[in-house]
């Protein structure tokens, strides 16, 4: 297991979420927390002891909460909690994301307001730190008491129960706890109801659409500087004067990098007089109003997820300076659902810019380039179907945005009236952003193209390592041939971040408020 990464409960930085999301680390929880959560569990042990109904800790859920549990059924009905809730459906969550989910529930118990005992907490950590990823289906939540469902599959594991991938291999969760020396958990009082209430799959589904954005935009950002080469577009609308009169930040900060991206090119030096055209298309021109304001909504997103990441969200919560014991809804997701509804519109919006730059590119009439962007057209189609996949997905992602958090079903007998939809909210960014991949792909290599009918002119400084990037990996389109292959690499590129790395730092001050 890599090096260590402490949590520190209330105060988990975004940059440690990305590292966990980007590969699995050892996790551990300082001596100053333990505190805090010896407390809280003290007092659900007094609770139990006095023997007053509590929600949650003697009582059974939802519309069952006025029902009594005698105190030798209580671990009992923690465990039927449990195996009663595993009713997701669907795919797997990819370790990337369970990863996020465990440690985010760690953290959040280990605030001191979830009454746990520190096993419950030592448990889970051990179980990542064995590589024991649970299985959680990912469907069944609605983002409202809890992510019920996927959590209630991520607490069987901890029991020994259901399934479990370790380094790929799906296996039952009792022989990985065994391999790895780990006692299966018997839940006491309150602990399944801790373990399952919260909204740490909706926020880890989340974040990874936000990491998932963050990548995009920056590609999106490079690749649409290479097409205003291509496309001998002028570098006049990113003069700083005109962002600074309008004042938005997104947009200043782009449009800086966008002229960084391009200076110094041999191609725009060459039409810098003489060039008939008056004003390039919107697609070219208006790149740093789209994406900043793209950017902006990623960055608000990201103050509401890693707030979120933090927060305490099961009920009831135990407040050990007053002993008291009290029922609310901070299970309800309506902040996770709201911050994926704008990652979704940002995501498909990056997508819909670089579409119309295809577009744009393709056509001999606008760019000055080949039809379709290949010799001997007619003979050979080019770029022709490939803008139309891009459109597709482009297409495609219209429907993915609209906002899942305006639908809501009651579930639980009406206990349970309004949802917010935070779960689905957050999974569906994840076949958006790979749309948005592949359209940003597919402008890659249209770009490339263009770039490359300009020879021996080249581009600028900050673009030939894009160009060459891209290169290493697919050729220059000379005459048609087998397009897929082309696409999946360029797209891969792009989720791996790499349209991007080597330019990174021209995009530090874009994700610095």
């Amino acid at each position: 297991m890599p090096d260590t990464l402490t949590l520190h409960p209330g105060q988990m930085r975004l940059a440690d979420l990305r590292r966990l999301w980007q590969a699995p680390v050892a996790l551990a929880l300082p001596a100053s927390a333990r505190a805090a959560i010896d407390a809280a569990a003290a007092t659900i042990q007094r609770i139990v002891e006095k023997g007053d109904a509590a929600y949650g800790i003697n009582t059974g859920f939802g519309k069952l909460a006025r029902t009594r549990i005698p105190d030798e059924q209580l671990e009992l009905l923690q465990r039927n909690l449990i195996l009663s809730h595993s009713v997701g459906t669907g795919e797997p969550m990819s370790d990337a994301t369970v990863r996020l989910v465990v440690a985010m529930k760690a953290a959040s118990l280990a605030r001191g307001y979830s009454g746990v005992r520190p096993v419950v907490i030592d448990t889970l950590l051990a179980v990542l730190n064995a590589g024991i990823v649970p299985l959680i289906p990912v469907k069944g939540s609605v983002g409202a008491s809890g992510d019920l469902a996927p959590l209630s599959h991520m607490t069987l594991a901890l029991m020994g129960e259901g399934d479990v991938r370790v380094h790929g291999t799906v296996m039952p969760a009792a022989t990985a706890l065994q391999a790895a020396g780990i006692a299966p958990l018997a839940l006491a009082a309150k602990e399944g109801l801790a373990l399952i209430n919260g909204t740490q799959v909706s926020t880890a589904l989340a974040l990874h659409g936000l990491f998932m954005a963050e990548r995009l935009l920056e590609a999106g950002t490079v690749t649409g500087a290479l097409c205003v080469d291509a496309a001998k577009g002028s570098d006049a609308p990113f003069d700083p004067r005109i962002h600074a009169a309008r004042g938005q930040p997104g947009q200043i900060a782009l449009a800086a990098v966008t002229r960084a991206l391009l200076a110094g090119s041999e191609i725009r030096r060459s039409h810098l007089e003489h060039d008939e055209r008056v004003q390039d298309p919107y697609s070219l021109r208006c790149q740093p109003q789209v994406m900043g304001a793209c950017r902006d909504l990623i960055a608000q997103a990201a103050r509401t997820l890693l707030i979120e990441a933090n927060a305490v969200t099961d009920n009831p919560l135990v407040f050990t300076d007053t002993g008291e014991v009290l029922s609310g809804g901070n299970f309800h997701a309506e902040p996770v659902a709201f911050a994926a509804d704008t990652l979704a519109l940002a995501i498909a919006e990056i997508g819909a810019l670089a579409e119309r730059r295809i577009a744009l590119l393709i056509d001999a009439g606008l760019s000055g380039l080949p039809p379709f962007l290949v010799d001997n057209p007619g003979l050979n189609s080019g770029f022709m179907i490939a803008h139309v996949t891009a459109a597709a997905l482009a297409s495609e992602n219209k429907s993915h945005a609209h906002p899942a958090s305006v639908d809501s079903l009651p579930t639980s007998a009406n206990q349970e009236d309004h949802v917010s939809m935070a779960t689905f909210a957050g999974r569906r960014l994840d076949a958006m952003a790979h749309n948005t991949a592949t359209i940003l792909g597919i402008e890659w290599l249209a770009a490339a193209q263009g770039v490359d009918f300009h020879r021996p002119l080249v581009t600028s400084p900050a673009l030939v390592p894009v160009h060459a990037t891209l290169r290493e990996r697919v050729p220059f389109y000379a005459r048609d041939r087998l397009f897929a292959p082309d696409i999946e690499a360029a797209k891969t590129l792009v989720l791996q971040g790499a349209a991007s790395a080597g330019c990174a730092a021209l995009f530090d001050d874009v994700w610095r408020d």
